[in-house]
């Protein structure tokens, strides 16, 4: 009897097995993960919105918290959009409240410090995400961004927690920034700035929910929480970052209208629209600090893009700025484009070598960017992927002045050391290199960071020192070391590069205005007739009469030379040929959600 039973219950197990088997080979097998690989070559400070203000923590940001508003990916010229507001908001006929109402039913990926509910995105939430930059705990390296708004109450908050020694009060209603109700808030801006409002498409501003903050603390760069399309699903420091669809993402779907002239473009957004976004399931970012490695990564199909072509494989990617025919032959795609950007090395005002107003102090700044050979940098470690800067406005910006010129460009080592002798830069001691005015050494210590690109840079600037008697000593430093020391007035010069965020020039003028100190002012200048020309253009609206008081400002930058502008860069990204729907905005860094992989296409390529 037991061996019946025991027959009749293996026939059956094989009975559902063969079923099981059967039902499996009837169904579509699992279509593999879209995963998008790149590099980039800065690793990253941490993912909170109020502490980061480096380019690519501020792009994973950006793809983590949604700000209100966003730019348009694929528009040209760029424009904004509402993003989880219900339309752009509404602005007062005076430019100084703005007015926004949050989208229902937009929820928060899921955390334990929600007690395992789901949490919808409310007005409180940005009207929090406001007031952190004000918290002094944070140390927000955007908040001049909100102070030079002048959003009323908040600035006292602040200064009562730094006075009294106390935690910043968010609960204290300001008018500066309130909820109106569950789904509406108000900014409002005592300077009536036409151009506030494209700060709401910036990461810096996107929504947190204060339940997370208060949970992680002083961990809080770890534990990024957010609304938007992408979640953090790994994080090795410096070395890899994985983003993956957050799965309580709302629903959206590609409606992109890029320029009827770029043909392929407007193929790949045909076969994309009306797709639920994002397309792709995985961001694989890795940190590759040297440049061949990272170009090879690419070439070998390990990439799906390359960020940044490395400036020494242009001649070869891109030669006469044109595809390789190699290349062309695979079906790369190459996207160039001028950044709005400087590139320039800051003086330290607070240093007793380089710093001050003094008039020797201004003839040694003057003197050593009279030394520098800006068409030699273009030439060579640049290759030609840069254009000299006039003054401190990027092209394609409000604000920028085709015509303006200044000696930034100037390339005299003559005149340099003429104005050297003249305020008293002479060799006293007979070691042949040049002294300050007392007899003491002068010796200019520059940062810079490891990389190839860094290296070639500082070969010119010590040949450019040598040739007018000026000692030189570098100090070399992980970019985000470098960063923190700057911010703390801690360099003397630093090499670093400046990327608007908005189509306006403020940004560029930000560099100098006094009380941006430590913040954009890195190079903490301070100048009573430059911030007066700083505030006057910043209430102004776009035109002729703005144009020239921000020219005014760029003349007094060049002239008392806080800092050495250079260049503004020319960039080429470069995508495989099974990557759909890529272009550069470089107002909108987080462009994964846009693009598309063609798995098949890859396939047949060997990857």
């Amino acid at each position: 009897m037991r061996a019946g039973l025991t027959l009749l219950l293996s026939l059956a197990l094989l009975d559902g097995a063969a079923a099981q088997t059967a039902a499996s080979a009837a169904a579509p097998a699992a279509q593999p993960a879209k995963v998008l690989r790149y590099a980039i070559r800065i690793a990253e400070t941490g993912f909170d919105p109020a502490q980061v203000t480096d380019l690519y923590s501020r792009t994973i940001t950006a793809g983590i918290f949604d700000a209100p508003l966003r730019y348009d990916y694929l528009a040209r010229p760029v424009r904004l959009r509402a993003s989880t507001v219900q339309d752009l908001p509404e602005i007062s006929p005076d430019y100084k409240t703005l007015t926004f109402r949050v989208r229902p039913g937009i929820y928060f990926d899921d955390d334990p410090a929600f007690g395992g509910r789901k949490r919808e995105l409310v007005a409180a939430d940005y009207v929090y995400a406001i007031k952190r930059h004000y918290d002094p705990r944070n140390k927000s390296g955007n908040l001049y961004l909100l102070e030079n708004a002048k959003l009323p109450g908040l600035t006292e908050l602040r200064r009562k927690a730094l006075k009294d020694k106390t935690p910043f009060d968010y609960d204290s209603e300001v008018a500066g920034a309130r909820v109106l109700d569950r789904y509406t808030f108000q900014v409002r801006s005592e300077t009536g700035d036409p151009r506030f409002v494209n700060n709401f498409a910036d990461p810096f501003l996107g929504a947190v929910a204060r339940e997370v903050v208060e949970r992680y603390g002083d961990k809080i760069m770890e534990h990024p929480v957010g609304t938007g399309a992408w979640r953090l699903a790994d994080w090795r420091r410096s070395s890899l970052i994985v983003l993956e669809k957050n799965p309580n993402f709302r629903e959206e779907r590609y409606d992109q209208q890029p320029d009827p002239s770029n043909a392929r473009l407007v193929a790949q957004a045909r076969r994309l629209q009306g797709q639920r976004l994002p397309l792709i399931d995985r961001v694989e970012i890795s940190v590759i600090e040297e440049n061949q490695p990272r170009w090879l990564s690419f070439l070998r199909g390990e990439f799906d893009m390359v960020d940044e072509v490395p400036q020494e494989f242009m001649p070869i990617a891109m030669p006469r700025n044109q595809l390789a025919p190699n290349l062309a032959e695979q079906g790369m795609q190459a996207v160039r484009y001028l950044r709005a950007d400087v590139a320039m090395s800051y003086f330290n005002m607070n240093d007793p070598t380089v710093g001050g107003l003094a008039p020797e102090k201004v003839a040694l700044r003057r003197a050593i960017s009279l030394a520098w050979d800006v068409q030699k940098e273009i030439r060579l470690p640049r290759r030609g992927q840069a254009i000299a800067a006039q003054g401190p406005i990027a092209p394609g910006v409000a604000g920028h002045d085709p015509d303006f010129r200044s000696e930034l460009s100037e390339y005299d080592p003559a005149k340099a050391k003429a104005l050297l002798d003249l305020y008293g830069y002479v060799d006293q001691d007979g070691d042949g290199w040049r002294d300050m005015p007392d007899g003491s050494p002068l010796v200019i210590e520059y940062a810079t960071e490891p990389d190839g690109e860094k290296r070639q840079l500082a070969e010119l600037w010590q040949k450019a020192m040598d040739a007018i008697g000026v000692r030189i000593r570098f100090k070399i430093g992980k970019w985000p070391e470098n960063l923190k020391a700057a911010n703390a007035g801690k360099l003397m010069m630093w090499g670093v590069g400046w990327s608007a965020t908005a189509p306006d020039g403020d940004t560029f003028l930000a560099l100098g205005y006094g009380p941006n100190g430590g913040q954009a002012n890195k190079s903490r200048f301070a100048l009573p007739a430059f911030d007066e020309l700083y505030r006057r253009q910043k209430s102004m609206p776009d035109g002729p009469e703005r144009t020239a008081v921000m020219r005014e400002a760029q003349r007094l930058m060049v002239a008392y030379m806080p800092i050495k502008l250079h260049v503004h860069r020319i960039y080429t990204d470069m995508a495989q040929p099974w990557l759909i729907g890529y272009d550069r905005n470089i107002y909108m860094r987080d462009f994964w959600k846009y693009v598309d992989i063609d798995l098949a296409a890859r396939e047949r390529a060997g990857h």
